[in-house]
């Protein structure tokens, strides 16, 4: 992290002289087993990086050939996938010609579906994509997180709820004369299926937070639990205004107050990506600090 901090801070000290192209955006990769979590906190906690950097997102690859074993033995791949915003599934035209991990008879088809199955146990928010003989755009790899505050169809993207507007269904409880977003990726919890310690929450509540009272709930878990909160995205319903807010483990980026809400939905939804935490108790956490109306 020293390194990258460095490195960040003489980018922009060189550009600011003119001994730098007037660059665009950083992109950094690290090695295959890196822990994502203390790159991203790092951006958000340095004050002075945060100052001339904004974090667009994560990007994960997940090889199509050895995927299930690393996810079965390695849990960093686990953390990786918990913690991205884009997901990509490669090797997958090298299945056929390939001897298989713990694959029996099953086909490529098979291995590929697997695959996308186990990614989407783990983090059912992020988009997932398959690159076939490594191509892929370079516009795939942008454009992941908020640009601003100015609420738009990307604003719901980012949060993970393409489909649910999509499939949107009946009204169930939500803005007199309006369809609700139907019950898809932000209600229940979903189980990981190669770490059983990894679930999905995901809550929505009707009734508006102050933000004294949301923020007490969100400290209090990070305290006690930062380590095992993997990653949070949500949009808040602080007294009848929009506030997005995004956090991984401990840390958490500074809340974005959007100009309006971006869809007719103006109840709070939150996404939980975390380890070995009840969905009963950070619902209960945030029942008693006066929200009501979870589902």
């Amino acid at each position: 992290r020293t390194d990258m901090q460095e490195t960040l801070r003489e980018l922009f000290a060189q550009r600011r002289a003119g001994l730098m192209v007037d660059f665009d955006r950083v992109v950094i990769e690290t090695t295959g087993l890196a822990d994502p979590a203390p790159v991203v906190q790092t951006l958000v906690s340095d004050t002075l990086l945060a100052a001339q950097y904004r974090l667009d997102g994560v990007v994960t690859l997940v090889d199509a050939l050895h995927g299930l074993h690393q996810l079965e033995h390695q849990p960093e791949a686990v953390k990786q996938i918990a913690l991205a915003d884009r997901i990509f599934v490669t090797k997958s035209d090298m299945l056929s010609a390939a001897v298989l991990p713990n694959a029996g008879s099953a086909d490529s088809s098979d291995q590929v579906k697997a695959i996308k199955a186990a990614v989407t146990a783990i983090n059912p928010h992020a988009s997932v994509s398959l690159i076939v003989h490594g191509e892929v755009q370079p516009s795939a790899l942008t454009d992941l997180g908020l640009a601003s505050a100015r609420a738009s169809s990307a604003t719901l993207s980012f949060l993970g709820e393409a489909l649910e507007v999509a499939n949107a269904g009946p009204s169930d409880g939500g803005v007199s004369g309006s369809t609700s977003p139907g019950r898809g990726r932000y209600l229940g919890t979903r189980p990981a299926l190669h770490d059983p310690g990894i679930t999905t929450v995901s809550l929505r509540f009707e009734a508006p937070f102050t933000w004294a009272s949301f923020s007490s709930a969100l400290d209090l878990l990070a305290t006690l639990r930062g380590p095992d909160l993997l990653r949070v995205k949500g949009i808040v319903n602080v007294e009848g205004k929009p506030v997005v807010v995004q956090g991984v483990q401990h840390i958490f980026h500074p809340p974005v107050h959007l100009d309006r809400w971006p869809s007719a939905d103006t109840h709070t939804r939150m996404v939980f990506i975390t380890r070995k935490i009840s969905g009963d108790s950070i619902r209960n956490l945030f029942h008693a600090v006066g929200a009501v109306g979870a589902t």
